[in-house]
């Protein structure tokens, strides 16, 4: 088997979005299931920027543009930290331009265990390790995408939050949720997010591991909700605070794009799901403890009660059981809804209407 292959754009998957000649006004981009398909193409464009500089293929040799140059855009820029490729800026190439598309898209890659230079696997372990304990936004390469996006911003001042889409797939999810939060938080910029398999870390990874029945897992988290409800009654004004972050940030409703076998995603699945279903039988509960985590309190008594930014007041959840290419692939994304078995998608929001 060729070792390019995995990198290799293939026009027959996107047959469904990209026919022979087509121009950019044949792409819709106000149906869901192109967006979709399209930036995680772009999210795999960022993959191959970076094997293709760790391989040392030749500008002539390249396999990376494929993956945007189908879709119309061009390269903008990279973005690098110690030399590697961790993330890509595209720009929609000059003349006609569908209403609904993009500007520019940002999009971060993931780990990838397989590259050949040891120290660039070591560093994504490192920032996915960042991600469990809930520190990856004080790392460099948050701080770098951040950075990049406010330069971006500031650098035209006509740009408006729909023209600047963000994506990314695993690792690159968090790094694109650290920077929408970013944007919408300190900015009011409520930028278009699409995260293929972001990692949330929680217990229903182990639940889920021991095969618990659907009812026991309810029961766990409803004792949990009543908890961590009980400790907000104490600690009052941190709570208050985190609905104060909670009401900036409820307007960004973000995309996740999320496989129920992934372990690294179910967190989102359940905590979204399970609040609702809480939400619906106890209203006044969950609005006390929606807003808060264990690992919140964890901080705040070590003395570092700060808000975390791991939990989500609102997004659209889009949920695959499909496992025929592997449950945390970013390949799955960009096929038909069909295949993957996709439905409509389910928005949770906040604040939630009151009873």
């Amino acid at each position: 088997m060729d070792p390019n292959t995995p990198d290799r754009f293939d026009a027959d998957e996107l047959k469904h979005i990209v026919r022979a000649g087509s121009s950019p006004a044949k792409i819709d981009w106000g149906n869901e299931e192109h967006r979709r398909c399209i930036v995680a193409c772009m999210v795999k464009g960022a993959y191959v920027l970076e094997s293709d500089r760790a391989m040392g293929r030749t500008e002539a040799a390249s396999l990376a543009p494929a993956w945007w140059e189908s879709f119309h855009f061009r390269l903008h820029g990279e973005l690098t930290e110690d030399a590697a490729i961790y993330g890509a800026i595209y720009e929609h190439v000059p003349g006609p331009r569908h209403p609904s598309a993009p500007l520019y898209v940002v999009a971060f890659r993931g780990t990838m265990p397989n590259h050949p230079d040891w120290a660039v696997v070591m560093k994504d372990l490192y920032l996915d390790f960042k991600i469990v304990i809930n520190k990856l936004k004080k790392r460099t390469r948050s701080k770098l995408a951040c950075g990049a996006v406010d330069e971006l911003m500031d650098g035209q001042a006509s740009l408006g939050s729909a023209d600047v889409w963000l994506a990314g797939h695993s690792l690159g999810a968090s790094l694109a949720l650290d920077v929408g939060r970013d944007m919408m938080e300190k900015r009011e910029l409520n930028l278009p997010t699409f995260l293929f398999n972001p990692p949330q870390v929680s217990l229903t990874a182990a639940v889920n591991f021991v095969k618990a029945q659907d009812v026991a897992k309810r029961h766990l988290h409803f004792t949990s909700y009543f908890f961590k409800a009980g400790a907000a009654t104490v600690s009052g004004c941190h709570r208050e605070r985190m609905e104060k972050l909670f009401d900036r940030l409820s307007p960004w409703v973000p995309n996740l794009y999320l496989h129920d076998k992934d372990w690294i995603c179910q967190g989102f699945i359940d905590y979204f799901e399970l609040r609702q279903r809480f939400l619906d039988r106890f209203p006044r509960v969950a609005s006390k403890s929606m807003t808060l985590s264990y690992r919140d309190m964890l901080w705040r008594l070590l003395g570092k009660d700060k808000e975390r930014p791991h939990l989500l007041p609102s997004a659209m959840l889009w949920k695959t059981s499909q496992i025929s290419l592997g449950a945390h692939g970013l390949q799955q994304w960009w096929k038909p809804n069909a295949e993957l078995g996709l439905g409509a998608g389910t928005r949770y929001s906040y604040p939630v209407p009151e009873a």
